[in-house]
């Protein structure tokens, strides 16, 4: 389960890659090519693909043969070779007319490649290769999948990838931006400390010249578009932590700080606007005590 210092971090990520002269000069850092402004690129990035919670990162398409998809991972997920077949598959379903499937000619379809960004804090490669053959249950005689997808993942943290980093100007400078973050951000944080350690370090890189003019463009609205977007994750994420942690929390002596936190939830839904009993369902607070907030 993402932290939401780690959606922050994401929302970033893809909002700064949402330009497509800054998407033709990553993939040229990321495969040695030379593609000029002249060269093509559309965007096609799934919105709420498949459910809420999965919503691919970055795929556009370059010089009209190739279909990139890019995913940013601040945890260490081994089904990300899954998701992007997922993924691949609703672009395909998007990019080509559900009639040409039908036709007697062979399709020319755009060439998938998959990349992953890594900047996490647990051990990871400099680069490695996730497959989804690996995923698959073996059977007798141990034969080669039919279906396989490839996605060569990348770690971006400081010391690592170096020459990748500096080929790509914007990638470095997130890297650096992510590095900033970490330093403010210390465990035990609540979501509101959280949330200011995220304005602080945006604070600092414009100061520092990191994702200086993206930040002074976008700055605001970065943090306005990230109430919005974790508003249904943060439900979920409240729900979820009820049930695995509710019975633990319960025999400690932190069941008021339990207590504390189920209010601030109340609080942030009903400030967006709820109705009592779905704050009540989510929280287990009483509609008496949802009232007086």
């Amino acid at each position: 389960m993402k932290k939401h210092s780690d959606q922050y971090r994401d929302s970033v990520f893809c909002l700064l890659f949402s330009n497509p002269d800054k998407l033709r000069r990553l993939y040229n850092a990321l495969t040695g090519s030379s593609y000029g402004e002249d060269t093509p690129v559309a965007i096609t990035t799934l919105k709420n693909a498949l459910s809420l919670s999965l919503r691919n990162d970055i795929s556009f398409t370059i010089g009209g043969k190739t279909v990139v998809l890019i995913e940013h991972q601040s945890t260490i997920n081994p089904n990300m070779p899954l998701r992007l077949l997922l993924y691949i598959a609703s672009i395909y379903e998007k990019i080509i007319p559900h009639r040409d499937l039908y036709s007697s000619r062979k399709l020319k379809i755009p060439r998938p490649e998959f990349y992953l960004f890594y900047n996490g804090s647990s051990v990871f490669p400099d680069r490695t290769v996730l497959k989804l053959s690996e995923s698959f249950e073996k059977i007798q005689g141990n034969a080669k999948p039919n279906l396989e997808l490839k996605v060569t993942a990348y770690n971006i943290n400081a010391g690592h990838n170096k020459a990748l980093l500096e080929k790509s100007h914007d990638l470095g400078e997130y890297a650096r931006f992510v590095a900033v973050v970490r330093e403010k951000e210390t465990s035990g944080q609540s979501e509101d400390e959280r949330e200011e350690a995220f304005r602080l370090a945006i604070i600092d890189c414009i100061e520092h010249n990191i994702l200086r003019e993206f930040f002074e463009t976008y700055g605001e609205e970065v943090m306005k578009s990230l109430l919005s977007i974790t508003r249904e994750e943060f439900i979920q994420i409240r729900m979820d932590e009820a049930r695995e942690d509710g019975l633990a929390q319960g025999r400690k002596e932190g069941l008021k700080e339990f207590h504390q936190e189920k209010l601030e939830s109340a609080r942030k839904m009903k400030a967006w606007g709820d109705p009592v009993k779905k704050i009540a369902d989510v929280t287990g607070l009483s509609p008496r005590v949802i009232k007086k907030l």
